[in-house]
């Protein structure tokens, strides 16, 4: 009996902690339905009495550029972190070259810069070089921040390898290039969804950058697009939430589909045979 109270008290925390946690999404979906007369009801309404898709017709007539704009941003700051990160983990990870624990400390030391810094060096940067307001600017600062995590994704999980493999393709008479895009690559498929998708969620949804390197351009990213929004005198609520929620879909979708992916490459080089 003292058993199955307990389980039962474990499950009433565990519904309640989920409730708290999911009570913020449960909102943002409440007022984008919500008339924009009845935000400033008060008590405000947990369901919406008068719902209304005003917003969802914002985001459909006004937000699709921007959407179209982040996606652009996301896929290419993928290609371009796997592109970087995948080689530099091998190499870490199995080549072995003289200053490797140095360069480790290095990626592990940049993720620790604040972004507003690195984003007013990249606008001295890209203002001599024309980058700003543009897509390949956007991709190349987004990517600065998911490299070093990649890189040390990458570098634990080739670690785990067996050495064995790349030894039968050396003998084989594969170079270094063809071992990784043949054998190391392949095996490393975990790794690859999980740099892929937190590179993809951290462009998707970067606001410091976008708003220091692409403000007032022709390309904008949705978090601009929401931020359009909010003005002095007046915030359009339900459009903002419509636009969220919009907006959360792709993260959400890529998130369930990559999970078991993800757990996989999160956890590896934590455990050693």
């Amino acid at each position: 009996m003292n058993r199955r109270r307990r389980t039962w008290g474990k499950t009433a925390t565990g519904l309640l902690l989920t409730a708290l946690m999911l009570f913020p999404v449960y909102w943002m979906l409440n007022v984008s339905f919500t008339p924009q007369q009845d935000m400033r009801k008060s008590p405000p309404d947990l369901f919406p009495a008068h719902a209304t898709l005003e917003g969802y017709r914002a985001v459909l007539d006004q937000q699709l550029p921007y959407l179209g704009t982040s996606l652009v941003i996301g896929l290419g700051t993928v290609a371009l972190t796997v592109a970087l990160a995948a080689p530099a983990g091998y190499a870490l990870a199995k080549l072995r070259p003289r200053g490797g624990g140095i360069l480790s400390f290095v990626l592990l030391a940049a993720q620790m810069i604040p972004g507003i810094i690195m984003a007013m060096g990249f606008y001295a940067i890209y203002l001599q070089l024309g980058l700003l307001q543009s897509v390949p600017g956007l991709i190349i600062a987004d990517s600065t921040l998911a490299v070093p995590f990649a890189v040390l994704i990458f570098t634990a999980f080739m670690s785990g390898i067996p050495g064995e493999l790349i030894q039968a393709a050396q003998m084989d008479g594969a170079r270094p290039l063809r071992t990784f895009w043949s054998i190391i690559l392949p095996m490393s498929r975990n790794a690859v969804v999980t740099v892929s998708l937190f590179a993809f969620l951290w462009s998707w949804s970067d606001f410091v950058f976008a708003s220091t390197l692409a403000g007032g351009g022709a390309h904008e990213p949705i978090t601009l697009g929401i931020y359009h929004y909010i003005g002095n005198n007046n915030q359009e609520w339900n459009a903002i939430m419509a636009t969220a929620v919009v907006a959360s879909v792709p993260a959400t979708v890529i998130l369930v589909l990559a999970q078991r992916y993800v757990a996989a490459g999160v956890t590896a080089g934590a455990v050693k045979d």
